[in-house]
């Protein structure tokens, strides 16, 4: 069976004609509205201080909304307008203000960081230099040596120990016994100090400098205390532990040098023990001034000669290990003449002391004479350092 709807003709002309009176209102709304035009003079108040606010170039009502603070303030109590706009425009510079605050910070934390990196850097850099520069020069052995001392003054001696020469000027007779070097360094520390503190050289092109009396000079920086000095670097470089004491023993008076260096001798000993004792000089030879003894070791190395003076007690000032002292400088001299040789004038041993009981190794070396420039004297110190650092 089928269900037939039956539709009421009235009905259907109703339906339409409401359709079609709604589409012509739609037209003629949509007309009405597109005649609309708009005067100033009828715009609302709002609108015309929008209108005025942008006329103004005012940009602060348009950013508002992209301000959490503005519409914050928004929301409060809200003062007068002109009051108002000085507040806004605080907390914006505070706010803005904050935030370049806040990058300043960060950069300046980036810079920082940069700068620490650097010093880092640097330090390594400067530390690897330092490293590499403090490795010892590799000295050879076995060079071709020469005695190239201009107006030599004949060499005497009147005792050897193998090819370690020695003038004897006590009234000791120097038996093999006396003379064989077998000692041995116990204690690795050296003291080195200067007696004769103001003992100067020729000077040179390289080192000219104000003498304040003859072949004296009291700055330090060219008498025979920078010597010493440099000694006191070559051994270092050796793992050699130093004491160097620059103290003046001979300034403002000559007369007491040994008196005063033999005090400063026994302070240093209060706290340090020492095997080695070395009074670093400068030889002179009476009214030949010009004397230079050197040694040419290699191709282009000219050294000052250096010459051991050992004391004894045959002046009669106690001094029960002045043989012990002697067995030192021949075991030192005798290795240099394997390794350099010239580099030592004779040994001489005397009858005064010297000081030279306060040591089991003590002595004294004069580096070069009046004749010798300080750099001749400086290289000599790094082939001293290069034998002492074979004996110990």
């Amino acid at each position: 069976m089928f269900n037939v709807a039956v539709l009421n003709l009235k009905d259907i002309i109703k339906y339409f004609i409401g359709i079609v009176i709604v589409f012509l209102i739609i037209i003629l709304g949509t007309k009405y509205i597109k005649n609309i035009k708009v005067k100033p003079e009828e715009l609302s108040n709002e609108t015309k201080n929008i209108s005025i606010t942008l006329s103004e170039k005012n940009l602060i009502p348009c950013i508002e909304p992209c301000l959490p603070v503005i519409s914050q303030l928004d929301n409060e109590n809200r003062p007068a307008e002109s009051s108002h706009k000085k507040d806004l425009l605080k907390e914006i510079l505070k706010t803005q203000i904050g935030t370049i605050s806040e990058v300043e910070v960060v950069t300046e934390k980036i810079t920082v960081e940069k700068k620490e990196n650097n010093d880092i850097e640097e330090k390594n850099s400067i530390e690897e230099a330092k490293n590499i520069d403090d490795k010892p020069e590799e000295l050879k052995t076995n060079l071709p040596t020469e005695i190239v001392t201009p107006n030599p003054i004949q060499e005497s001696f009147n005792a050897q120990y193998g090819k370690v020469k020695i003038k004897n000027q006590t009234d000791y007779n120097l038996t093999e016994e006396m003379l064989n070097p077998n000692v041995a360094v116990e204690n690795k520390n050296v003291i080195l100090f200067h007696t004769h503190s103001c003992e100067s050289y020729t000077p040179s092109d390289l080192f000219q400098y104000e003498p304040t009396g003859t072949y004296r000079t009291t700055d330090l920086n060219f008498s025979v205390t920078r010597v010493g000095t440099e000694l006191e670097s070559q051994l270092k470089q050796y793992d050699i532990n130093v004491i160097h004491d620059m103290s003046y023993h001979d300034y403002p008076a000559y007369n007491g040098s040994y008196t005063r260096s033999l005090k400063t001798v026994e302070n240093i000993l209060k706290n340090t023990q020492a095997d080695i004792i070395m009074d670093v000089h400068r030889d002179a030879i009476g009214s030949n001034s010009d004397y230079a003894p050197s040694v040419k070791i290699g191709d282009s190395d000219v050294a000052a000669q250096i010459m051991f003076v050992i004391g004894t007690n045959g002046g009669g000032l106690w001094h029960p290990n002045w043989n012990q002292n002697l067995k030192f400088a021949i075991k030192v001299q005798e290795k240099a003449e394997e390794m350099y040789p010239g580099l030592f004038k004779p040994i001489l041993l005397t009858n005064s002391r010297y000081n030279q009981h306060t040591g089991k190794y003590a002595c004294i070396i004069e580096v070069g004479a009046t004749g010798n420039t300080l750099e001749q004297s400086l290289i000599s110190m790094k082939y001293l350092a290069k034998v002492m650092s074979e004996i110990m």
